[in-house]
């Protein structure tokens, strides 16, 4: 593998948030005399952004476009507020970073949380790690699946996307990894299982943080 340059999904990937992105739904719903959802239904309704993932946790009945605007703005003013509460990054994450940063590749996130709340987040736990760039979801660029932030992200380290691989946990990683001609690698670890992530592209499957060292080293 000819691999310079890592592009991480942060969700399910880096940083193990279900707790908190389901508390702050949970707490928008309940607010709204909405019901609520156990926390671990929220991993089949994260990957996509909040409004999404609003869009999921309402009644079908209630998805009218300013309910769901509504809900998702006050999940996002309570992560504004408590970007990390029970949110860590998963065991193995800061040292694969480590090394990672150790050996001199090129390290990019890519997450389909808004652009704000990513950089809020990843300075919070994960700020003492040299990033090339950080990004979220913005206004000016579709959110993944569609490959083209992934592909700005790979103009700005100016690698070609063959030469980065992607890690994520979910089909939307995969599918943007594929679509971005990235090399698409699955977290097991992550919110979804590993038969998504093998249907949607994953070249590899990994089980820890740390497995992706001995990827990039390849067969001994």
């Amino acid at each position: 593998m000819s691999i310079a340059g890592i592009l991480f999904d942060l969700d399910g990937t880096l940083l193990d948030t279900l707790e908190d992105l389901a508390d702050a739904t949970n707490r928008a719903l309940r607010s709204r005399g909405y019901p609520t959802h156990p926390t671990p239904e929220y991993r089949m309704m994260v990957g996509w952004g909040i409004r999404h993932l609003v869009e999921a946790a309402l009644p079908p009945q209630d998805r009218r476009p300013e309910s769901i605007e509504a809900v998702a703005r006050e999940v996002s003013d309570f992560i504004r507020e408590h970007p990390v509460i029970a949110t860590r990054p998963y065991d193995g994450v800061p040292a694969l970073l480590a090394e990672l940063s150790r050996r001199g590749l090129h390290l990019v996130i890519l997450s389909n949380k808004p652009d704000e709340l990513t950089r809020l987040v990843v300075s919070a736990l994960l700020g003492e790690v040299r990033f090339d760039a950080v990004q979220g979801a913005r206004p000016d660029l579709p959110r993944k699946p569609d490959p083209r932030a992934a592909l700005l992200l790979a103009e700005q380290i100016a690698l070609a996307p063959e030469r980065i691989l992607y890690l994520g946990d979910s089909d939307v990683d995969m599918q943007t990894a594929t679509a971005a001609g990235m090399y698409p690698v699955g977290a097991a670890w992550g919110f979804r299982t590993r038969e998504e992530l093998a249907r949607s592209g994953a070249r590899v499957i990994i089980e820890r943080p740390g497995d992706l060292i001995a990827l990039l080293e390849g067969p001994r």
